[in-house]
């Protein structure tokens, strides 16, 4: 039996995401709004057609909602074919299990080669968690290194389901305070840690991700009591030090969504180290940049 599920991207040769050259299925929908969000196309649940406007010559071909709007939802890609400058692109394609599988399977001599795999990421996986374990599932079986990329708001039995067929599990925490982390991604972190929690004590391979965000929780006092909070947790093999970066600024403009973080600066490579010193004193294997 095949599952249909919604994805937005696959990215090939992916160095990010896990050990070696991978392939990066990026799942669409997402329960978090985080103000540096690299992907905010993906937060929506639903297929959406883009309209983008310096490419747009009011050609007429377009509904007037779609004039409207820079975001249409619930479109497929048959609207996108009638846009004579590519100024509408679709965002979302569902697919079967299988189909994509096979799809990730042609690139199997770069992950054989390079010690790599397939990614499952987002959004948020799992959201569509049926399917992700589905291809979880089907790429294991085939011999090839899974990892799963998750904000870990969902579940608990799927996130555990999900976890059992991943080799390693990228495991993003932003803010231990659950009213700032509300504040900055609007939703509560409590299920987030508790799933955490849950998932050390059965997983032996978690990385840990933290995107350092200026401003937002790159203050000594979150990172210590992130560090205080991990510390105890089996499971974790690796924490990941990711500096902010605006690449996903223009993309909240095109799906119709405010950026907050204007002028936020990248953190630099000192002060990356600064802000790992408590977790590498706590004996914690921290890394910058999150390549493998």
């Amino acid at each position: 039996m095949t599952r249909t599920g919604l994805i937005f991207n696959v990215q090939r040769f992916s160095v990010h995401d896990g050990p070696g050259l991978r392939s990066t299925v990026f799942m669409k929908g997402c329960p978090l709004r985080c103000d540096w969000c690299h992907n905010p196309e993906s937060q929506s649940p639903h297929p959406a057609i883009v309209r983008l406007l310096h490419r747009c010559m009011a050609c007429g071909r377009c509904s007037e909602q779609e004039l409207a709007s820079p975001v249409v939802s619930g479109r497929d890609d048959s609207d996108v074919a009638r846009c004579p400058t590519g100024a509408l692109q679709a965002i979302g394609r569902h697919v079967d299990s299988a189909e994509l599988t096979r799809t990730l399977l042609s690139d199997r001599i770069f992950f054989d080669d390079s010690g790599g795999g397939v990614t499952m990421s987002g959004g948020e996986p799992l959201s569509q968690a049926a399917f992700v374990i589905d291809v979880l599932q089907r790429l294991r079986a085939e011999g090839v290194h899974t990892a799963l990329d998750t904000s870990g708001l969902g579940r608990w039995v799927d996130l555990r389901d999900a976890a059992a067929h991943a080799n390693l599990v990228l495991y993003d925490v932003k803010l231990l305070d659950d009213a700032r982390h509300a504040a900055a991604t609007g939703v509560s972190n409590q299920r987030i840690l508790s799933n955490l929690r849950a998932l050390s004590a059965v997983h032996r391979n978690i990385w840990i991700r933290i995107p350092v965000v200026p401003g937002v929780n790159d203050d000594a006092e979150n990172i210590e009591a992130t560090a205080a909070f991990l510390r105890p947790l089996p499971g974790i093999t690796r924490i990941d030090l990711l500096p902010y970066h605006a690449i996903g600024e223009a993309k909240f403009a095109r799906v119709g969504l405010e950026y907050r973080l204007h002028g936020t600066p990248t953190p630099t490579t000192a002060q990356l180290d600064q802000l790992a010193a408590p977790l590498r004193a706590a004996g914690m294997t921290t890394s910058i940049g999150g390549r493998a």
